[in-house]
């Protein structure tokens, strides 16, 4: 395999976890109009996922859908992974972009309560693999599969949305590395991690947040979802011969 850049992607099916979100959404209208054939899963609203992909551009005959699953859910992703084989034929693109968070002072331990620190682990890290591991039979028969997971600068830093954000995705950096060993070289496996983003990801955060965060960082000003979605196809595109790597898409925030 040459691992040359490409312009386009026709024919490949890109599968999204979270496709509804503000990256998750953004990464999909990069990837078809690219020409890839998107699929979303997503946990809920169906039918208000599948009208917002049928405005992206694409072939009548290679349509783009969605489909209910959770990431908490293995059954679930197993049963996703069978009917995008079935719809699609093929999955060569797997964006991990579905998270969830809470936003928790780090010195208030108390308030990371057990039941919440699990389930910000279930989805940000347990779910990601998961959903990995539902896909990788598909990723591996296209001969040319990538993974995208979407991380966060909070990983490296320690500063993050709570405790356990931090521990997730400190977590889904190793996990990034580990499975880019194990599935090479049929597979890639690469992470886009963000800093603040202008999106309602953090429950409670608005304009004030984005304008103080601003403030400290380098290039003067937060992140557009639009930042990231461009590195997720840099990374299907343009920076074909790397695995294991982590793209910084945080205006030198954490610097």
């Amino acid at each position: 395999m040459s691992f040359e850049t490409q312009s386009r992607l026709d024919g490949k099916v890109a599968v999204i976890t979270g496709g509804k979100g503000a990256i998750g959404f953004a990464s999909a209208e990069r990837l078809a109009a690219l020409g890839a054939r998107i699929v979303s899963l997503d946990r809920g609203d169906q039918q208000a996922v599948q009208a917002r992909l049928d405005t992206l551009p694409g072939a009548p005959e290679a349509a783009h859908f969605a489909l209910t699953a959770s990431i908490t859910d293995s059954a679930s992703l197993q049963a996703a992974a069978q009917e995008v084989a079935r719809r699609g034929g093929r999955c060569d693109i797997l964006i991990n972009s579905a998270g969830f968070t809470k936003a928790v002072a780090p010195r208030d331990l108390d308030a990371l309560t057990d039941e919440l620190f699990d389930s910000i682990m279930a989805t940000n890290l347990r779910g990601v693999f998961a959903t990995i591991r539902a896909f990788a039979p598909l990723l591996k028969e296209s001969g040319d599969g990538l993974v995208i997971n979407v991380s966060s600068i909070a990983g490296f830093t320690g500063a993050g949305s709570n405790l356990a954000y931090v521990a997730a995705k400190a977590g889904l950096d190793v996990l990034t590395k580990s499975l880019a060993k194990a599935l090479a070289p049929g597979v890639r496996v690469l992470a886009v991690s963000p800093g603040v983003v202008d999106s309602t990801f953090v429950p409670g955060r608005g304009a004030d947040f984005n304008a103080k965060a601003a403030a400290t960082i380098p290039l003067a000003r937060i992140g557009h979802v639009q930042d990231i979605a461009s590195a997720i196809e840099a990374c299907a595109t343009t920076l074909r011969f790397a695995t294991g790597a982590r793209f910084v898409i945080d205006g030198g925030r954490s610097l």
